[in-house]
């Protein structure tokens, strides 16, 4: 597809720079709030961002979680691009980890946490890829990035214990922030990757699901779905209550889903370089 004058053309979107983010959260292990794990992960990511020339900001909160003794101190972290552009997009996926495997096969798994490759280390792949691009080809639009913690400590049943950060950001958030809308991305990584249209997304923000969509016709993405599919607790769920119009794209047909499992050979940098490409392409159009 073409750019118009004067417009920045997108950068190319390297999937296997991606998977190798999604595999370095993993070799830190398990990222359970409150764990050795999750800080130093936490300060992986930040390094990296700042590596990127990105205003990082740490919005800490602390908070008591199901089947946690004491409260646990959670993080999201904020990442923006061209702070003087006021036309902003928002893009955004959690970085913690589920503390246990209660989705796995074997019942002897099921207290023990995941590793979370695609739930969880794929959307921040994906969005480390596209700050590294940001930081050299700067779009029209200012960019706010944001690794929202705690999305995955949530019991069944309970939605307003999933999704804890998003929760904080939201509550928290400047009054004038104002994104012209936000993409999340979860559970993006699958090998056998196919996103339809998330059914909360559809009802609440339906002009941006059109819009990413047609850009993945365009683009050829083969795994983005006309039709819909489910309709999923999330962090965009939070952002959308708001009156921010987020969008969240996932794969929810996943078997490994919180199950031991969910590690990175179920992942593929093919289906990473898919997802960036579009979200690359909508930052540069």
């Amino acid at each position: 597809m073409s750019c118009r004058t004067g417009e920045p053309k997108a950068p190319t979107f390297d999937g296997d720079k991606a998977y190798q983010y999604l595999i370095r959260q993993c070799d830190f292990g398990p990222r359970v709030p409150g764990s050795q794990a999750h800080q130093r992960c936490l300060n992986f990511l930040t390094s990296e961002l700042k590596k990127f020339d990105a205003t990082v900001t740490s919005q800490p909160f602390r908070q008591k979680l199901p089947g946690f003794e004491n409260p646990v101190t959670m993080t999201n972290i904020i990442a923006s691009f061209g702070l003087e552009k006021a036309e902003r997009i928002l893009l955004c996926a959690h970085w913690d980890s589920r503390p246990w495997a209660d989705q796995d096969p074997d019942s002897e798994n099921r207290d023990k946490p995941i590793i979370g490759a695609n739930d969880g280390a794929s959307g921040v792949a994906v969005l480390l890829e596209v700050a590294r691009h940001l930081q050299s080809a700067e779009p029209k639009y200012g960019v706010d990035i944001i690794l929202f913690d705690g999305e995955d400590s949530g019991l069944p049943g309970q939605a307003d214990s999933y999704a804890l950060g998003a929760q904080h950001f939201a509550k928290n958030k400047d009054f004038r922030y104002r994104p012209a809308f936000g993409i999340l991305l979860d559970m993006i990584g699958d090998g056998d990757l196919q996103i339809y249209q998330e059914e909360n997304s559809i009802n609440y923000a339906p002009k941006i699901v059109k819009r990413i969509r047609d850009r993945a016709e365009e683009l050829g993405s083969a795994s983005f779905h006309a039709s819909s599919g489910y309709q999923v607790t999330d962090d965009h769920l939070p952002l959308l209550n708001v009156g921010i119009p987020c969008v969240n794209l996932i794969d929810f047909d996943y078997e490994y889903w919180h199950t031991l499992a969910d590690t990175p050979d179920k992942c593929s940098p093919e289906s990473l370089a898919e997802v960036g490409r579009v979200i690359l392409s909508l930052l540069y159009e």
